[in-house]
């Protein structure tokens, strides 16, 4: 039997262009790019060259790029290291509750320090209310923390109008990127944003390596302390090979954007055409999960009425068809996700949903045969 990987917005295949960029580093060219001999010049070289490219390819310096474990640290970084440079006067932040935990977490933590957050609730379809967002700006708020597209149900924030009520009251604007690189151009220079975490393998790079754009002009402080690499603000040595390989999928996700968005585009709709023949009309049997016009195009988060998550998933896995019931951080738990609780969606549609994320290594005839498969499930399960 066949497998069918539906599961892009967790983790993506390393592209075989992308191992071929490593390879160098992971074997000849080994040297700790902070020595100062000639293996260490040349992983330095290696670094400069791939902290360049990333930066001509998102619209930025390459000064404002911090190199990272991923998409957590980089979101880590942005909150603590953003919250300590400015001091106790700006002790307030702003951010959603359908935030990645990354985000949520590091707030919670912030919060048992003695800064003080607001979590920003959401419409039914997932989506931040600008109004909100300049209606909880305090003259102590320091920093609003919005992710650009959400990893569970798909949908996309209004972060221009959002930074531009942030710039309007001079509060830093942080944007949680890591599902937005490769599918949502991205010119950082020309956003109002002034910090956006990045992680390697949601875009078909190697796992363990990420950035941290910072805007040439926000203060921040080291989270991780150790040696002097990324400017001072990110002490450890770094991962050359990674790295590089980063730069690659990077390079590959933005001139190659177009037409990857165009494929996912067409087999998100593909899906959804898909179900509603097997299944009936959106609305009886299931739902679509997220906004409607404002979201990803490769993930699509639907609920089997009726049906839980848990038996869903376990059916779909033995028929070889890999999908999640949210986050990856946490669907191993099978808890109801915090996104859906949000949202105020019924509970037997928070209690049946499953996420389907699409990537370049889809075919039309995968997203068939999971319809198919789909609707075999559903009739077995409530026979």
């Amino acid at each position: 039997m066949k497998s069918i990987y539906f599961d892009y917005a967790a983790t993506s295949p390393l592209h075989p262009d992308v191992l071929d960029a490593m390879l160098p580093y992971l074997t000849g060219i080994f040297g700790n790019a902070s020595s100062l001999h000639a293996y260490g010049r040349e992983a330095r070289n290696a670094l400069n060259r791939s902290r360049d490219a990333i930066a001509k390819h998102l619209g930025c310096q390459s000064s404002e790029i911090i190199f990272t474990s991923g998409g957590t640290e980089s979101n880590n970084l942005a909150l603590f290291g953003v919250m300590q440079a400015l001091g106790r006067e700006k002790k307030h932040i702003i951010t959603s509750q359908i935030e990645h935990h990354s985000v949520l977490h590091p707030c919670q933590e912030l919060e048992k320090l003695g800064y003080e957050v607001t979590y920003l609730g959401v419409d039914s379809t997932g989506r931040v209310a600008v109004e909100d967002v300049a209606n909880a700006i305090r003259p102590d708020t320091a920093l609003i923390s919005v992710m650009y597209g959400n990893n569970e149900v798909g949908t996309i924030q209004p972060i221009e109008q959002i930074g531009e009520i942030a710039r309007k009251h001079q509060v830093l604007f942080h944007v949680d990127g890591v599902q937005a690189l490769g599918k949502i151009p991205l010119h950082l220079s020309m956003l109002p944003v002034d910090l956006m975490s990045f992680s390697a393998h949601k875009i078909y790079g190697p796992k363990g390596v990420g950035a941290l754009y910072v805007s040439k002009h926000v203060p921040i402080h080291a989270y991780q302390h150790g040696g002097k690499q990324e400017r001072k603000r990110r002490g450890g040595t770094e991962n050359v090979a990674g790295i590089v390989g980063f730069a690659k999928a990077v390079q590959d996700a933005v001139e190659e954007l177009d037409a990857r968005v165009a494929d996912l585009k067409q087999l998100r709709q593909g899906m959804i055409n898909k179900l509603k023949n097997e299944l009936g009309p959106i609305g009886e049997h299931w739902v679509i999960n997220g906004h409607p016009d404002h979201t990803l195009p490769h993930i699509l988060n639907i609920s089997l009425v009726g049906l839980d998550t848990e038996t869903l998933l376990m059916n779909l896995d033995l028929e070889g068809i890999a999908a999640a019931s949210g986050s990856a951080c946490t669907s191993g738990s099978l808890e109801i996700s915090h996104v859906l609780k949000a949202m105020h969606l019924p509970e037997n549609v928070t209690l049946s949903a499953v996420r389907f994320s699409v990537g370049i290594g889809n075919s039309m005839e995968e997203i068939d045969t999971a319809a198919q498969k789909i609707a075999t499930i559903l009739k077995r399960t409530r026979m």
